[in-house]
């Protein structure tokens, strides 16, 4: 079992860092815009009613021109919804737009054009389509006057559209609700996905001391035959990492990177998916595994004999046909409200037990690492348009041709008082990266004998919880777009470790440290 956690860990380390978490409602602007635009832009929902009957609701975009929505549902009509003929709304319309929310396909002319010609036709506002699976940001070319637009302009996605005209080409009565209610400046699911993060790191640091403090005292215990016939000291044999294979990292992961935005679809998430289960079934049937071993001495002791496995342990099968239906259970249902705690639960379990078998030897390794992890996230969020033009990572996080599919490598939760709803998120390498370095302090402070406040641990631990509330504020901050949660986590961690290094004069210590030199020196000490 320990090759596989080694493989499946390095995947999870390579995919983790593309699935950043963004609000799930992305921007695209046109290059020029007016001054005379000036209509911020804002969220907007937009509730269907089929043949009288209320049905799902869409998020959109408000353009930079056009009348404002009121935030109230109250104060807006509901409207029947009509296709502008031509369906680009760049002429004037043979089908009557009077009374009526107009929808017009992206293409053919400006924007501004087709607000106008919808408006002169007597609609009451257009709803343009975009031809991508992103809102667009609706602005004016330049020296236009828009002054005379006074009904309200909005963008919905291509998916959003398929819905709409599924429902009118099968002959349905559609109307349409426009409004754009305020959103809450946090949402509860933000201080949720906080605890969890902080406590993932937590725990992983501490299982050791939870898993095996009385195993410890018994020097005579048989090592437990696992599920696979593997034995209980192969489980934990530790992947150092090293200053080669963190730039190895680099190369890997922004070579896959491309690879998942190129050539994304669903059958390649599903590949995700089915890595990620495997982990998943791993990570937790590790977690229980040593969580019962370490309270009841000999439940793992009874064996049987299987084909093909050979003596395995009873506690261990059980536990892993559990583990396996659990995962199983998860992946049917993935796309049901609740999947998001089955995606959380076995997200978590990996996470711990990937931040046991991989370590960081010492500060020097520690911030090759990261600093190769922060210069990628930044990179790839903010950079690549340049080159590529779209943010690579956002746009392989956002999923734009999984065919409806998303990449599972993150834990999320849903937005419970915001009203446009979707899910706070955060990728699992946004937590493994600046946990590797925090299990690496508390293994230090452990060897060196430190005590609460003048260690390390508990700096990191205050570090990245700070870190996780400026990664927040930058996305409040920035409107929602896609933020590199190390470009926060890293100063914020890294930073805080080396500075106390340097004030406490151990920074040298910090960089050079050899656990394994440090185990000899004290056994040497007990044995004198």
């Amino acid at each position: 079992m320990a090759f596989s956690w080694r493989l499946i860990g390095l995947c999870i380390l390579l995919l983790s860092s593309i699935a950043t978490g963004d609000d799930d409602i992305s921007r695209a602007a046109p290059a020029n815009s007016s001054t005379s635009c000036n209509n911020p832009y804002r969220l907007v929902l937009v509730k269907l009613w089929i043949d009288g009957a209320e049905h799902e609701q869409m998020g959109g975009l408000s353009a930079a021109f056009g009348s404002l929505l009121p935030t109230n549902i109250k104060n807006t009509p509901r409207l029947p919804a009509t296709y502008t003929k031509p369906l680009n709304g760049c002429s004037s319309s043979s089908s009557k737009l009077s009374g009526s929310i107009a929808l017009a396909l992206r293409g053919q002319c400006d924007f501004l054009t087709k607000a106008a010609v919808a408006q002169a036709g007597g609609a009451a506002g257009i709803v343009m389509i975009n031809d991508q699976e992103d809102l667009l940001e609706i602005t004016c070319p330049d020296n236009s006057t828009v002054s005379n637009i006074t009904i309200p302009v909005v963008t919905i996605s291509k998916a959003g559209g398929d819905v709409i005209d599924k429902y009118i080409s099968s002959g349905k009565k559609v109307e349409i609700l426009l409004y754009s209610p305020d959103r809450p400046i946090v949402d509860y699911s933000a201080m949720f996905i906080w605890l969890m993060a902080v406590g993932t790191i937590f725990c992983a640091s501490f299982w050791s001391e939870l898993t095996a403090s009385e195993e410890s005292n018994d020097y005579e215990q048989a090592p437990e035959v696992h599920a696979g016939g593997a034995r209980e000291e192969d489980d934990k044999e530790i992947l150092n990492i090293t200053t080669k294979s963190a730039f190895i990292f680099v190369i890997s992961a922004s070579t896959f990177l491309l690879l998942l935005y190129f050539f994304m679809s669903a059958w390649f998430v599903w590949l995700l998916i089915i890595l990620f289960s495997i982990g998943g079934v791993e990570g937790m049937h590790s977690c229980i595994i040593s969580l019962v071993s370490s309270k009841c001495k000999g439940c793992g002791r009874k064996t049987l004999n299987l084909p093909l496995l050979g003596e395995v342990s009873i506690l261990s099968l059980v536990v892993l046909i559990m583990c396996v239906a659990f995962a199983i259970f998860w992946a049917a249902t993935r796309k049901a409200s609740y999947s998001w705690i089955g995606q959380d639960i076995l997200g978590i379990c990996l996470m711990i037990t990937v931040l046991q078998l991989a370590q960081l030897p010492n500060i020097k390794v520690a911030t090759v690492l990261l600093c190769c992890a922060f210069l990628y996230d930044i990179f790839w969020v903010f950079l690549s348009p340049a080159i590529f033009h779209d943010s690579v990572m956002i746009a392989v996080a956002r999923g734009d041709k999984a065919g409806g599919e998303s990449i599972p490598m993150l834990l999320r939760v849903p937005r419970v008082s915001d009203p446009y709803g979707g899910y706070d998120m955060i990728g699992f390498g946004d937590i493994l990266f600046p946990g590797l370095l925090v299990c690496f302090a508390f293994r230090f402070d452990k060897a060196r004998r430190k005590g609460v406040l003048n260690g390390y641990y508990l700096w990191m631990i205050v570090g990245y919880g700070i870190g996780l509330l400026f990664t927040y504020l930058g996305l409040y901050l920035m409107n929602g777009h896609g933020q590199p949660a190390l470009l926060y986590l890293v100063p914020c961690t890294l930073g805080t470790y080396v500075v106390l290094g340097l004030v406490r004069g151990e920074l040298k210590d910090l960089w050079n440290y050899d656990s394994e030199s440090t185990k000899v020196a004290d056994s040497l000490l007990e044995d004198a």
